[in-house]
């Protein structure tokens, strides 16, 4: 039986209490499949957000001094609860993201061990004792929470990207105001009602949804808020940079990606066009660890894009809640339009089209945001395509000679999150791998996301890790205590 309330119109979460916004107002929340308005949800504002900012301030003594075991206890339960759940959450990701019902299970079970990796290293949150200079010295570093931390998410994983910000945070003993995307604030909601069933007290954890402009720059200029946690745009998270430093908030900031991903003519060809299209299409290109440039060794060109076209035209596309579909729509008509735009311009420039480059027609759902899975060859840097994250079913084939002019390309970037290699020489994967000026670098593998490893990147893919045995680190301050005895 579901412990999730079925509501219409999703209010705010603060203090423990669903409450209406001071506006009284509510915005419209559209499935990208059919254009149909799914709920509303508030229309928060700089007002409600100070009111969630005093909550989890006045929460955080309290939260912040309980028995670790305590608060694993309770993650625990959350983790137990987002399972027992999963179908409803599911469906709700699928309607507001587009995602196929699938990958949205997935992503509700990969939440659930996010959470509950979290609940075991609260345990582990150790301090340490240093030898002393002088004999009637002893010196002993503790870890503290930072203090109230802003989370704010995306929209492309709005439940796992929303667990792995607030479960770390209150693992580490911090309290959270959260701000998910206004294209998907359901899966954020159910997780707060969850939280409350958990056991989490009231303050602990609040959610405001509504103005992005007006609800951050409140979260940024309040002091009462020591951390901000982001995952979005590199332009946006610049922006929100710039702001954290007249406080000097701490941040962590996972950021833009333009993955590369690299086939050497050693290289297995089934398994790497296998786990090129599965990467690539994934949550349809809408990931930001997604390769955006596909290079190819010069020698292999032909039998890859054999294969390649073989795979990518088989994938299904249509409403992520039918059944067995691979890829569903983009979630906004502006990413639409974007991909779009990228396919137009690489075209004009000289791109050579391999398959889609169209919007589909989708029975029964007209209204779509649909685009076909392309594969574009002849590439070139002028293209924006080679430039920006295209963030949609595109894939892009530049072909390449050697290992040095590869790696070269590939770091040609400002962006620095993920990059595949596909090879089956050992010294050219060591090589390669750590020649790459990448945060994480898959070798014949793509399955990057895990918890027991640190997620993040290097240059301006952000800052901080997400995941792995440091993972509360960002939400914890080491506190020197030196004794005269």
């Amino acid at each position: 039986m579901s412990l999730i309330t079925k509501i219409e119109n999703y209010k705010l979460y603060i203090n423990g209490e669903w409450i209406e916004p001071i506006s009284g107002e509510y915005f419209d929340v559209v499935n990208p499949a059919s254009g149909e308005v799914v709920s509303k949800a508030a229309a928060g504002d700089e007002r409600d957000t100070k009111k969630a900012i005093e909550a989890s301030y006045h929460a955080f003594p309290e939260w912040s001094t309980k028995p670790a075991a305590e608060r694993a206890r309770i993650l625990r339960r959350l983790s137990q609860l987002l399972l027992e759940n999963e179908a409803d959450i599911a469906r709700t990701i699928s309607l507001e993201v587009g995602k196929p019902i699938q990958q949205a299970i997935i992503e509700v079970k990969g939440s659930a061990e996010y959470t509950l990796w979290n609940a075991e290293e609260a345990r582990r949150i150790y301090g340490e004792t240093i030898p002393a200079p002088i004999r009637n010295k002893r010196l002993k570093v503790i870890r503290q929470p930072v203090g109230p931390v802003a989370a704010i998410t995306p929209w492309n994983f709005p439940l796992s990207m929303v667990i792995r910000k607030i479960a770390p945070a209150l693992a580490a003993g911090c309290t959270v105001v959260l701000k998910p995307a206004e294209l998907t604030p359901g899966s954020a909601v159910q997780v707060c009602q969850l939280a409350k069933q958990a056991g989490v007290p009231a303050g602990v954890l609040n959610l405001v949804t509504g103005n992005p402009v007006k609800i951050g720059e409140t979260l940024l200029s309040d002091k009462r808020i020591r951390k901000i946690t982001f995952t979005g745009s590199t332009p946006v998270g610049k922006q929100l940079l710039k702001q954290a430093a007249d406080q000097v908030k701490r941040v962590s900031m996972e950021l833009g990606g333009h993955a590369p991903l690299i086939v050497f003519e050693d290289a297995d060809l089934e398994q790497a066009v296998a786990s090129a299209t599965q990467v690539k299409f994934y949550n349809s290109g809408q990931t930001c660890i997604c390769p955006n440039r596909i290079y190819v060794q010069s020698s292999i060109k032909e039998s890859f894009l054999v294969l390649f076209k073989e795979r990518v035209g088989a994938l299904k596309v249509g409403n992520g809640l039918d059944g067995n579909v691979d890829v569903g729509p983009l979630t906004s008509k502006n990413a639409l339009e974007k991909v779009k735009s990228h396919v137009e311009d690489a075209l004009g420039k000289g791109a050579t089209l391999i398959i889609g480059g169209k919007e589909p027609v989708v029975e029964g759902y007209k209204e779509g945001y649909f685009y076909s899975p392309t594969i574009l060859c002849d590439i070139n840097e002028s293209m924006l395509i080679s430039n920006e994250e295209t963030f949609g079913p595109v894939a892009s084939i530049t072909t390449f000679d050697s290992e040095d002019e590869v790696v070269e390309k590939a770091n040609n970037t400002d962006y620095g999150l993920a990059a595949y290699i596909f090879t089956k020489d050992l010294s050219r994967s060591v090589r390669v791998s750590e020649a790459l000026e990448y945060g994480m670098v898959g070798i014949n593998d793509i399955g990057l996301a895990v918890v027991e490893g640190p997620f993040g990147g290097v240059k301006e893919s952000g800052m901080g890790r997400e995941g792995g045995p440091n993972g509360l680190n960002d939400f914890l301050e080491s506190k020197l205590i030196s004794t005269l005895i």
